[in-house]
């Protein structure tokens, strides 16, 4: 591992040591008595001045270099078992990403998240890394009504083939009614499941029916199934593969069209009563709504968010949009990784120079 292994001042006081030096000899006798073995037992200061009468500062000093050798010793002990866990599973970013590759668009945030672009990333490097984690990977895609008729069926074809190829993936597809689900023959290591929506007359929109409805299957099956979960809308067809470079504790869409523009034009709500008010003069980027993600847990929180902000301003006699709440959580709960407009580009938008490599196409002009 070289220089990189080097762990930081913060980093070594938080690797616990199994065995301080103060502590290695009482935890070694502890640990021979519980084999079985003989321990000898020390000697008394009785019987040392009677018989050694000289080794006491001997010994004494013999123990103090000792331990001076063990202290000296523990950085690189530390350096080592950090070089060890690396090996075992541990990625760093500076181990697959590559910001520098793609001077032409914004790599880094303000807060060191990683902007994901076409060449800013090793697949190799990734690869080596996931084929032996045995993870599982979720996509959840919301199909109701008429959309299930228009759109089901060439997302889920597209995303067969493109979405995380090679890795187990379920993919969760939420429609009224179970023969909705189009015959499609899932390639290897990946699976269907259907999951029907209730649909409650007092949800006045697509969008509270599907949050409502993915919150409650998290709870319900998906986050013991598994490890990540995105969340995409139906009017999408992948374009290339999408792999597991977007992997994330929290994971955000940047927005094709509002990418491009300048911060001071973007829609978030402004209205200082709103649950989902961002001042003027703050925010960081304008996020899409078609496709978020993470952990089970961190999406989880995202929906319920979502929903107390509209229940909120229901009380309040106000009316906001999906993407504006989506805004406001993260606003407040910075994504740990971006996408750029390349994992969910506008057809209806001319393409620019920086969008080099086109992994999903939006096909349906959304309202904000």
């Amino acid at each position: 591992m070289g220089a990189h292994c080097i762990p930081s001042a913060s980093e070594a006081l938080g690797e616990p040591a199994d065995i301080t030096p103060a502590e290695a000899p009482a935890t070694l006798g502890a640990g021979q008595r519980a084999q079985g073995q003989d321990v000898q037992k020390p000697l008394s200061s009785e019987g040392l001045f009677g018989v050694f009468p000289t080794a006491v500062p001997k010994m004494r000093t013999r123990s103090k270099k000792k331990l001076l050798l063990l202290v000296s010793l523990l950085p690189l002990l530390l350096l080592v078992e950090r070089c060890r866990r690396r090996r075992a599973g541990e990625l760093r970013l500076s181990d697959w990403f590559h910001p520098r590759n793609r001077p032409d668009v914004l790599t880094t945030t303000g807060w060191r998240a990683p902007v994901i672009w076409e060449g800013t990333f090793d697949r190799q490097a990734l690869w080596r890394h996931y084929t032996g984690q045995n993870l599982t990977v979720g996509l959840a895609v919301f199909a109701a009504g008429r959309t299930a008729d228009q759109y089901l069926e060439p997302f889920l074809r597209s995303a067969n083939k493109h979405f995380l190829p090679g890795y187990r993936v379920v993919f969760y597809v939420m429609v009224d009614h179970w023969y909705q689900l189009p015959h499609l023959q899932p390639v290897p290591l990946h699976t269907f499941r259907v999951l029907t929506i209730s649909q409650d007359s007092w949800w006045p929109d697509w969008n509270l029916l599907r949050m409502k409805s993915l919150g409650e299957y998290i709870l319900s099956d998906i986050r013991g199934e598994v490890d990540f979960l995105f969340s995409m809308s139906v009017d999408q067809v992948f374009q290339n593969d999408v792999g597991v470079e977007i992997l994330g504790t929290a994971v955000a869409q940047l927005h094709a069209w509002w990418y491009f523009k300048g911060r001071k034009n973007l829609p978030y709500e402004r209205r200082r009563r709103s649950a989902a008010c961002i001042p003027f003069g703050e925010g960081d980027f304008f996020y899409d709504g078609a496709l978020v993600g993470g952990t089970p847990l961190h999406v989880l929180n995202l929906v319920e968010a979502y929903l107390s902000g509209v229940a909120h301003d229901q009380k309040h006699g106000l009316n906001s949009t999906y993407e504006r709440y989506l805004n406001k959580y993260f606003f407040l709960h910075k994504p740990t990784k971006l996408l750029s407009p390349e994992y969910n580009w506008d057809a209806a938008l001319l393409l620019p120079r920086q969008v080099q490599y086109v992994k999903v196409l939006q096909l349906a002009k959304r309202g904000l």
